[in-house]
């Protein structure tokens, strides 16, 4: 597989990215503390019928942390796309690259195929009082101790516990974790909120939508799967059994089976 790799330097920043294959582009974003590597069983897999582009989001893996003036994930995406010279793509997000993808969706509607949301988070979902504790935590960790101990308290979140149970995947997310800068814990983050929060605009998304979730992801996660499911028009939903939050690590080929039937179905569509 030829892999091209590079710097996009827009928005005002560095974004490492990474690009295979041809055919309709497919975008993964991943999540939050991990980086483009999440996406190792998918990227070589989808190459062979897409282009596929992966990249680290500001703050993460290889790209340039931010800065005190304000940003916007969706636009660092949009600004990616054109450095490739990419019009349209199908965004696939895990976590809070699920997010990013849905809220990419209201922004720039004209530039979306496609959306995959992976046991994703959602803007302006009230998360629960559990998961607002340990993410304090985590916080105070990094402050008082260091960014070392709060990498460990991450990757001991009860969110990956299912994941750390296989020996290789659990391999895999430490050595990406350690990797993590920590900048978003001990730092005020000026991404840009835009109002009303997605969770109120989620009938405005028009393109087509698959919903992914492990059986044993978090109850928050469980819900907000279930509120993109109920409330963006025609969205489908999937339930991967025996798996956490990490679904496309803990059954690669169980997800992407999932993942190509979805967009085949587009590409047969098109045709």
């Amino acid at each position: 597989m030829n892999v091209q790799s590079g710097i996009a330097e827009v928005n005002g920043t560095r974004l490492y990215y990474e690009t295979a294959g041809s055919g309709h582009p497919l975008v993964f974003v991943h999540g939050f503390g991990l980086d483009s590597r999440m996406w190792e069983d998918q990227f070589e897999a989808f190459a062979k019928r897409y282009q596929v582009v992966r990249y680290d989001l500001r703050g993460f893996g290889q790209s340039a942390v931010p800065t005190e003036e304000g940003y916007s994930h969706a636009e660092d995406l949009c600004a990616l796309l054109a450095h490739l010279g990419i019009a349209e793509a199908s965004v696939l997000g895990l976590s809070m690259g699920g997010w990013i993808a849905t809220n990419f969706a209201l922004v720039y509607p004209d530039k979306i195929r496609a959306l995959i949301l992976a046991d994703s988070a959602l803007i302006g979902f009230q998360w629960s009082s559990e998961w607002n504790r340990l993410w304090a935590a985590i916080q105070a960790a990094e402050v008082e101790v260091g960014v070392e101990a709060a990498r460990q308290l991450w990757l001991g979140h009860p969110l990956f516990a299912p994941a750390l149970e296989q020996a290789e995947v659990a391999a895999r997310l430490a050595l990406i974790v350690s990797d993590y800068s920590g900048w978003h814990w001990d730092h005020s983050d000026s991404h840009r909120a835009i109002e009303p929060p997605d969770i109120q605009r989620l009938d405005q998304i028009t393109s087509p939508t698959l919903v992914i979730i492990g059986e044993h992801d978090l109850s928050d996660f469980q819900d907000m799967a279930t509120t993109l499911q109920q409330r963006i028009p025609h969205a489908n939903l999937v339930r991967l059994p025996g798996v956490g939050h990490m679904t496309n690590m803990e059954a690669p080929e169980r997800f992407n089976e999932v993942a190509r039937h979805f967009l085949s179905a587009l590409d047969d569509g098109a045709s």
